[in-house]
């Protein structure tokens, strides 16, 4: 069934129109688990890569140091889907998943202080990132959540 209220839409598993991260996919997300960033290439297709990310507020954040496919196609067309994967079996067999689709920003500098608090989450505690000196100011981008869906807590 499908519902609309004020111009947004819900029906089970996906929830559209400023969508906001409930505490459950919250802790998905930060729980160390890694993010499937799709963007869109010049020609219409898909390119997905693998990011570390945080939360600042309700935006989904990740940090690169050097300028990559993925910020050239963000700047282009600001659309960004990202999956996460659990490494757990659900009830009906499927791994929990969540997948958040949004529009993104890249804006320069900060990432290497980003990349040193997911380095810890997701390297270990005594992990010092990046690994070199003086490294550069890099991008961080933030996707504003726009649709919350996939399978677990957050899609109920």
């Amino acid at each position: 069934m499908i519902a609309v209220t004020a111009g947004t839409w819900e029906s089970p598993g996906i929830r559209i129109g400023g969508a906001v991260l409930d505490d459950a996919a919250r802790g998905f997300v930060t729980s160390g688990i890694y993010g499937h960033l799709v963007t869109v290439d010049p020609d219409g297709g898909p390119q997905v890569t693998l990011a570390w990310f945080d939360l600042d507020g309700d935006d989904l954040v990740f940090a690169t140091l050097f300028n990559q496919r993925k910020l050239d196609n963000l700047r282009r067309d600001p659309r960004a889907a990202v999956s996460f994967e659990s490494d757990g079996v659900g009830e009906h067999g499927l791994r929990p998943y969540l997948v958040v689709r949004g529009t993104a920003t890249v804006t320069e500098g900060g990432a290497p202080e980003l990349l040193q608090r997911l380095a810890h989450r997701y390297l270990g505690p005594e992990v010092v990132f990046p690994p070199m000196p003086d490294p550069p100011e890099g991008y961080v981008t933030r996707i504003a959540v726009e649709t919350v869906g996939g399978v677990g807590p957050w899609s109920e």
